[in-house]
């Protein structure tokens, strides 16, 4: 039972805002894929697409600084968390 339930609340995809050393732009990619879904000259707008896209896709955002680290998540779909975004 805990299975099935852990199975629903799954997001269904995580989509990530990284920048590109090499041509210095902002990009968004699905997890697991090497594939650049979308690519920007600034963060701002990396992240405004990202975002459209997982409002679309009811996924989860993770937005990197140009040193890889995550330095901020949302999710836009059935997140089994209960967390409350204290950044937007």
């Amino acid at each position: 039972m805990a299975r099935v339930y852990a199975e629903r609340h799954v997001m269904a995809k995580q989509i990530h805002v990284t920048h590109n050393k090499e041509t210095g732009r902002w990009q968004t990619r699905d997890a697991g894929s090497k594939d650049v879904n979308s690519s920007h000259r600034t963060k701002d707008l990396a992240v405004e697409r990202a975002v459209r896209d997982a409002k679309q896709t009811r996924s989860e955002v993770f937005i990197h600084n140009k040193d890889g680290k995550i330095s901020d998540r949302d999710s836009y779909g059935n997140d089994p968390r209960s967390v409350k975004d204290r950044v937007h």
